[in-house]
């Protein structure tokens, strides 16, 4: 709730109990669950005591509305690198301004107080914008922490209440929604009785190991895009553009640069409940996207349940013996589409709500998928209402 302070809790074993501030006024709230999304300065993560290693880096930055002229993308976003380090412009919604972000000159580092005038002949070599009207300014320091604990007890750390990191790369807005995601549907199947509550012991592994990798790889690149030897500026400068060019231009640096970007290519095979490989896909992995003429293989995904996907023919006893469980099983047609993106023909893939592969197997055994699901529990909505799709249905993608 806005203009709510959380200002103690304690968990208690079977609840967490909060006291909040509101207007002055305290009251006492019994949760099953807290999940800490307040941000850096958590005081979710302060009153665990989770300690939060890192560093801070030691170039400061400016961010800076402003009103001017030059070279301006309107509708979306530039990048400059030069030998001094990187500038970002981009517009403001509609107001006509453009936000300047960028490094502060080493030379100004030391400033008690930084102002915009200071550093404009630097700001607008960097940006080649012409500054006309500053209508805010400020400076700030990046930081790099990831959190020792995502999790203790009935309490949760999500977000940059987990962990911080430099804006290389863009990836803080999607990776604490990955976080959000991952944690939701575990917290709402356990919530509504449709799992064990061991299926929570998978958020912190899949989660934490994934930000770990995130702060080391952003960190590499943050210092080696703002680095000051002259040698890496005018690598940066000259070389890199050429090699970005030439490598999003292929099929493959393209396909890459967009996984990493997008974060598709997350994959969580070491995590506690995945399992097996089939094809090129192994338990953990995001489901391959497959599409043909007349549909592609997510669209089942929009239940946010878990299913069974064949790529090829059910054996009937497998269906049957599935069935009374209520898991839906989605048969696609076999297609060159589905080999080339790592399926295998006619294997099992038991998929988790948030659409990673739970289960990969390349014979379709009933008794592992059942083992698989009696060991967490699971029972899927679609068991207790009209499924989303009839269970065994085909779906061509040719």
């Amino acid at each position: 709730e806005r203009a709510t302070e959380l200002v103690a809790f304690q968990d208690k074993g079977e609840a967490v109990i909060a006291t909040l501030s509101r207007n002055g006024k305290t009251e006492t709230v019994s949760a099953a669950y807290l999940a800490g999304c307040d941000g850096a300065r958590s005081a979710v993560r302060h009153g665990l005591n989770i300690g939060f290693p890192g560093g801070t880096y030691e170039q400061s930055f400016y961010v800076a509305d402003v009103k001017g002229s030059g070279e301006i993308t309107r509708n979306g976003m530039d990048t400059t690198i030069s030998t001094y380090g990187f500038a970002i412009v981009m517009p403001v919604r509609q107001s006509g301004s453009v936000r300047l972000i960028g490094i502060v000159p080493k030379a100004h580092e030391a400033d008690e107080t930084i102002t915009f005038e200071a550093i404009r002949a630097d700001i607008e070599r960097d940006t080649g914008v012409k500054v006309d009207e500053v209508n805010w300014f400020s400076t700030y320091r990046v930081h790099h922490r990831v959190a020792e604990r995502f999790r203790v007890g009935r309490v949760f750390l999500a977000g940059d209440a987990g962990h911080i990191h430099s804006p290389a790369g863009g990836q803080g807005m999607n990776t604490g929604m990955g976080d959000a995601v991952n944690l939701a549907w575990k917290l709402a199947a356990v919530v509504q009785g449709r799992a064990d509550q061991r299926l929570l012991d998978s958020y912190e592994p899949e989660r934490i190991a994934f930000a770990r990798k995130l702060i080391e790889s952003t960190d590499t690149a943050f210092r080696f895009i703002t680095s000051r030897s002259r040698l890496v500026g005018l690598f940066r400068r000259y070389l890199m553009p050429k090699i970005m060019n030439i490598a999003l231009h292929t099929s493959f640096g393209s396909r890459a640069f967009f996984g990493v970007i997008s974060q598709a290519a997350i994959q969580y095979r070491a995590g506690p409940i995945s399992s097996g490989m089939a094809g090129k896909v192994s338990g953990g992995d995001r489901l391959p996207y497959v599409v043909g003429a007349k549909g592609d293989n997510f669209e089942p995904l929009r239940s946010l349940d878990w299913q069974v996907h064949v790529y090829g023919e059910v054996n009937c006893d497998f269906r049957a013996m599935l069935a009374p469980g209520g898991i839906p099983i989605h048969a696609f047609a076999w297609t060159d589409a589905a080999g080339k993106a790592g399926l295998q023909r006619d294997a099992a893939y038991l998929v988790r709500p948030d659409g990673h592969v739970a289960l990969a197997s390349p014979v379709q055994e009933a008794a592992s998928f059942q083992r698989y699901l009696a060991g967490l529990a699971i029972r899927p909505r679609l068991a207790e209402r009209a499924p989303y799709r009839v269970p065994g249905t085909m779906h061509s993608l040719a």
